[in-house]
């Protein structure tokens, strides 16, 4: 059985696994979170300088999924008119043709998107295995935030020309997927910077920080704007190219603390080596064996898998809905930016309390219900103009982040003991397996009616299906809340 090497430091002796499940798949989260539990006894500290190296990446990182992925790059410039044929782009924006060919580009966008999806299903669990057992994470984060920097220097020649829409999507798309392997790495290197008493304040850090480095980044875009970029001539996409190489050094003058100050881990666990295609046969021999014993753990996966997916979608899109569909102007697109993650991060600092009085399991049910409910208002009423979308889109930011931390603590409660490491392994490694539904549905709507406001009753569907299979999930007893509503 496969299993990993004690501290020889730890005083207590490693959680025992029930004997009936066999080992999951090595993958890089599975090893990274079991460490955790198996040197549960180990609180040698660590140095502050390394906490704070290791946070600062996910500041470095943010402006490529707040800035280029979601409310500026892909909404204002490449979803926009200046990707349209220039007698297109002279219509009123109100006119059914233009309608039509940036609901295409919208689709042709949506299409990259989920395509980009699938990659990082098939190409993110079989990197970290190898980064695991070679216990080279770190130089694994080094290359792929190189290539996310240099992804981001490559959108600099996106030239606002129709000929460029699809060397600018896939380049986003490509971004993408380098920065999620990247994040695999980076979340592994955790258990380096934190002892089991400390591993929420320090997962929290980099969490907070990434927050305030989207909003940073995003308002240093709005000062910009104002500042009319100091007479830099602005045409042919000018200026978002800039932010593109603006964002590309921002990723790697933060990013070297992490290099320069925490080191690289030794292999976190003894294995064998395993094909390509062989990790993908265990993984599914350990999914078919937790659904044998654990069926409920089992099923929160799959519906987690689905929803998680969904809420995904809610800021990949958001931004191009409020261009499009709403008319924001580019700066109320930014400012809706920098709004929309200050209440995503407030709600889900308070979503804690809600999780221990009423349980987690309340928690998503009422924060999905009120995303299904809100993106179909949103659906109904946009015509009536952009005040609908700043109270719906914000409630739904507002949402957000309360369904994705109560997630964490459901799954916890649903774990068997002892086997932490490996359920959160197959949390994070089953989320990657849905990635693609919420592009693929947002493409198919707006492809099938014509319109980019139809992409939001696609996401809406998916976060419903993820939704209605929560709900068919029969959790223990005791994941729920003490009868006198106080915390147990």
């Amino acid at each position: 059985m496969t299993h990993m090497e004690p501290d020889p430091s730890a005083a207590q002796p490693e959680p025992q696994r029930p004997a009936d499940l066999p080992a999951t798949a090595n993958t890089l989260a599975l090893a990274a979170y079991g460490e955790v539990f198996e040197n549960a006894g180990s609180e040698k500290p660590v140095p502050r300088k390394q906490v704070i190296s290791w946070a600062l990446w996910d500041w470095a990182a943010q402006p490529f999924n707040s800035v280029l992925l979601t409310f500026v790059f892909a909404s204002l410039y490449l979803v926009s008119a200046s990707f349209l044929p220039p007698e297109l782009a002279a219509l009123a924006d109100d006119d059914p043709a233009k309608e039509r060919a940036l609901a295409d580009l919208s689709s042709g966008y949506g299409l990259v998107t989920t395509l980009a999806g699938i990659v990082i299903l098939l190409l993110a669990p079989v990197l970290g295995q190898t980064a695991d057992r070679s216990g080279r994470k770190k130089r694994w984060l080094i290359v792929f935030t190189v290539l996310l920097a240099l992804v981001q220097f490559a959108l600099f020649f996106a030239q606002a020309d129709p000929a460029y829409f699809w060397y600018g999507a896939i380049v986003l798309a490509l971004g993408a997927v380098v920065s999620e392997i990247a994040g695999v790495n980076y979340n592994a290197m955790l258990v380096q910077v934190s002892t089991p008493k400390t591993i929420g304040r320090v997962s929290g850090l980099g969490w907070g920080l990434g927050y305030i480095g989207g909003i940073v980044a995003l308002t240093l875009v709005v000062v910009l704007t104002q500042l009319d970029w100091f007479g830099m001539d602005t045409s042919n996409g000018m200026a978002y190219r800039v932010i593109a190489v603006g964002c590309a050094v921002w990723t790697i003058v933060f990013a070297l603390p992490l290099f320069f100050n925490v080191p690289e881990a030794p292999p976190a666990m003894k294995s064998p080596r395993v094909g390509f295609f062989r990790s993908y046969v265990v993984l599914v021999k350990d999914i078919v064996a937790l659904f044998r014993v654990h069926r409920p753990t089992f099923w929160f996966l799959l519906a987690s898998a689905v929803y998680r997916d969904g809420l995904a979608g809610v800021f990949a899109f958001g931004g191009i809905l409020a261009a499009i569909s709403f008319r924001f102007t580019s700066n109320e697109v930014l400012i809706f930016a920098i709004a929309a993650n200050v209440v995503a991060g407030v709600s889900t600092i308070f979503a804690g309390r809600a999780d221990d009085r009423f349980g987690a399991r309340n928690v998503i049910v009422f924060a999905l219900t009120g995303l299904v409910a809100m993106a179909v208002l949103l659906f109904l009423l946009h015509d009536t103009g952009k005040l609908v979308f700043w109270i719906g889109g914000l409630v739904l930011s507002a949402f957000v982040g309360p369904a994705q931390a109560a997630s964490r603590s459901l799954l916890a409660r649903v774990t068997p003991e002892g086997m932490q490491g490996e359920i959160f392994g197959l949390y994070a490694t089953t989320g990657r397996v849905a990635s693609f539904l919420a592009p693929a549905m947002w493409t198919l709507f707006i492809a099938a009616f014509g319109a980019t406001i139809w992409g939001v009753l696609g996401i809406a569907i998916v976060l419903a299906i993820g939704l209605v299979l929560l709900l068919l999930v029969r959790f223990p007893s005791h994941t729920q809340p003490p009868r006198d509503g106080t915390a147990g």
